[in-house]
């Protein structure tokens, strides 16, 4: 059992999210722990969005039972929700404003409950937006906009940060930037983290642990290397022998290796050992899913 202050900031067990007849959510079970960065990991489709949502209070589940911050979302209050910080896959954009303006109104909100923390000078230098601060909004690139909008996500110094989609248009230059913002706020702030995403690479880069989601359900969760020990048969091994190419998918590379080697020895050239990554992992986890995927919609 969980200690005083050590319980997860997200605890979520059997959810389940109906419309009509289509499930959308069928019995997810999720914790985050103080301090982790979980990938929510999932095509298009999945119920990723769906799932966030229902956490941060902005959509009523069908069943189940969800604590976040020790807090039923469909009950929360205002004092709850300060503290969360939310980055959403687009926000309205306030073309209008300039960065510092919005973020110093934004900023203001969150006094009523004592949730002040950096100032406005401090959030800019933070996510690297200092000599931006007085650009009007629309001015400013893709990747300088998603810090602004970072910077809004974490203006109360929140305990848990959502992240949906956080950096599906930035280039790969602006989405390490991005990352490199997250693991500070997360090692200056204690700051929790569950982003959603559909990029095997983002995953894999920022979070601590990562949930599959296909089709409603999380079919798999845990670090990569727990993942990938799961999934046989996924390691590669690559050699050449006799002047012919070979490439073999094995469950235990090393003790294909020792053979291959004692029954050719020097004849092999060219060997190369590709342990499985997180890609084979997934999509072999999402491939069994969908072949045993049931029908989504009940008989009326």
């Amino acid at each position: 059992m969980s200690g005083p202050g050590t319980d997860p900031v997200v605890d979520v067990a059997a959810l389940r999210m109906r419309y009509g007849s289509t499930t959308v959510l069928d019995g997810i079970s999720l914790t985050v722990e103080r301090g982790e960065i979980v990938a929510l990991l999932g095509p298009n489709g999945a119920g990723k969005t769906t799932t966030v949502e229902i956490l941060e209070g902005f959509r009523p589940r069908s069943a189940g039972i969800v604590r976040v911050l020790g807090i039923d979302p469909d009950t929360g209050d205002d004092a709850w929700r300060a503290r969360l910080g939310i980055v959403l896959q687009s926000w309205r954009d306030h073309s209008k404003w300039r960065g510092h303006d919005l973020l110093s109104y934004q900023s203001r909100l969150y006094r009523p409950y004592g949730r002040e923390g950096w100032t406005v000078k401090a959030l800019l230098t933070a996510v690297g937006l200092d000599g931006q601060a007085d650009k009007p909004i629309r001015m400013l690139s893709g990747g300088q906009r998603r810090r602004l909008d970072l910077a809004i996500g974490l203006a109360g110094r929140p305990e848990l940060l959502f992240l949906d989609e956080p950096t599906a248009s930035l280039d790969p230059q602006a989405r390490r930037d991005f990352h490199d913002l997250v693991r500070r706020a997360v090692g200056e702030l204690g700051t929790s983290v569950l982003i959603t995403t559909h990029d095997l690479w983002e995953a894999d880069a920022l979070a601590t642990r990562i949930a599959i989601l296909v089709s409603g359900r999380i079919i798999a969760c845990g670090t990569r290397a727990e993942l990938t020990a799961q999934i046989a048969g996924t390691d590669h091994v690559a050699y050449t022998l006799a002047g012919q190419r070979h490439q073999h998918a094995v469950t235990d590379a090393t003790g294909f290796t020792r053979e291959l080697l004692a029954t050719h020895g020097a004849a092999v050239t060219e060997l190369e050992v590709r342990p499985a990554s997180l890609e084979d992992t997934y999509l072999t986890y999402v491939q069994s899913a969908e072949k045993a995927e049931p029908s989504k919609e009940t008989a009326a």
